[in-house]
């Protein structure tokens, strides 16, 4: 009996299942404790075929569906959501090379990622957070190249990167880079506000560009599509944060359910009271609701239809409901779901990190919004 049935191939899941009890498990709360980025689990993951699930074969991929990603991503994130994070800025730099790279760039990095490529995402900046509208980081061309000085600020995954996303604005307008690491002039450091109380999968940093040149090709797409470009990608891992969401959720009720199905109060399990059983029953609802809705999501990426609608609002239900199973889970545990040996405080701060990251509630009614209106604009 599965209380969280397989949504796609139940082979396939049973897999991932396996690979995060042996290589995540026993290493999530040190990871978490220590706040340090999981590199051998990320290698081990893309010897699995896990790190390019949904690139095509042709460019190193398992070439599967984005239902997939999301249940690699699921899966996971119920072992470890700082492995889930560590995961989806490996996913955010494939998918817009994929989707908006030139052919070199395509050839050069995509078969990469399924070797085990360590990436990361840098749109953030201090002084603009999430208005990539315009950036201090600036890009010119430099005879048959590119030049890009600047800084960027609490970049996701920065410690550990192979390989950075970076999105500068140039004449033109807010463009795109791909920037290998170990060029001359790009280095990081660790700012003052670069650690988290959840998500930690190493410091945050802050990526420094001193006149770093690149080759033309290194421009993604078209010069000043940027913004564009960075928007579609996100309806992608917002996507698959919503599956990280529901993995924590689900974690959270059944360390939750396991602790009142053993535990004895008043001569009785404490699962046998119906108020408990009530809590669970509400949670069950929220956590079955909010996954259908993550995987709805992965049938729109894959179908190209609404994108931005069921992305938004697949990672605005699954983080909310996400950090209310964690925080009603450290409830009804009543003194253990609190003691620092107990994983709820994990899953709760994981959960709430989680409903700021990778677009905020706020944004995400935004976006939903904005579909919205064009959706009564439309003839």
């Amino acid at each position: 009996m599965d209380l969280w049935p397989a949504t796609i191939d139940a082979d396939y899941v049973a897999g991932i299942r396996d690979f995060a009890r042996r290589e995540i498990v026993p290493q999530a709360d040190d990871i978490d404790r220590r706040d340090v980025y999981p590199r051998d689990i990320l290698k081990a993951m893309a010897k699995a075929g896990y790190n390019a699930v949904a690139l095509p074969v042709e460019r190193g991929g398992a070439g599967l569906t984005y239902g997939h990603a999301a249940a690699v991503f699921e899966e996971v994130s119920y072992a470890s959501a700082a492995v889930g994070i560590s995961l989806i800025t490996i996913f955010q730099a494939q998918t817009i090379i994929r989707t908006f790279g030139n052919e070199t760039l395509k050839e050069e990095w995509l078969p990469q990622f399924g070797r085990g490529l360590l990436s990361s995402y840098a749109l953030t900046e201090a002084n603009h957070g999430s208005d990539i509208r315009s950036l201090d980081t600036k890009a010119v061309r430099d005879g048959e190249g590119w030049l890009l000085t600047g800084e960027k600020s609490f970049i996701t995954s920065g410690s550990a990167a192979e390989f950075f996303i970076i999105l500068a604005e140039t004449p033109v307008g807010v463009s795109t880079f791909a920037v290998p690491a170990g060029l001359d002039g790009l280095s990081s450091y660790i700012g003052t506000n670069s650690a988290t109380f959840g998500l930690r999968n190493g410091p945050h940093v802050n990526l420094v560009l001193d006149r770093v040149r690149l080759p033309d090709h290194a421009l993604i797409g078209v010069e000043g599509k940027g913004v564009r470009q960075a928007v579609g990608t996100l309806n992608y891992s917002r996507t698959l944060a919503g599956a990280i969401s529901i993995g924590i959720a689900r974690a959270a009720f059944d360390a939750a359910l396991a602790f009142v199905g053993k535990r004895k109060a008043f001569d009785q399990r404490v699962i046998e009271f119906q108020g408990i059983q009530w809590y669970f029953a509400d949670m069950l609802a929220e956590i079955e609701a909010a996954r259908l809705l993550v995987y709805r999501a992965a049938e729109a990426l894959d179908a190209g239809i609404d994108q931005d609608r069921y992305a938004s609002a697949a990672k605005l239900k699954a983080a909310k409901v996400a950090t209310d199973v964690a925080s009603l889970a450290v409830q009804v545990c009543g003194a253990y779901g609190v003691m620092e040996n107990a994983p709820f405080g994990r899953f709760l701060r994981d959960a709430k990190a989680y409903e700021i990251a990778g677009g905020s509630a706020e944004i995400l009614k935004n976006t939903i919004g904005k579909y919205l209106t064009r959706f009564l604009a439309a003839p």
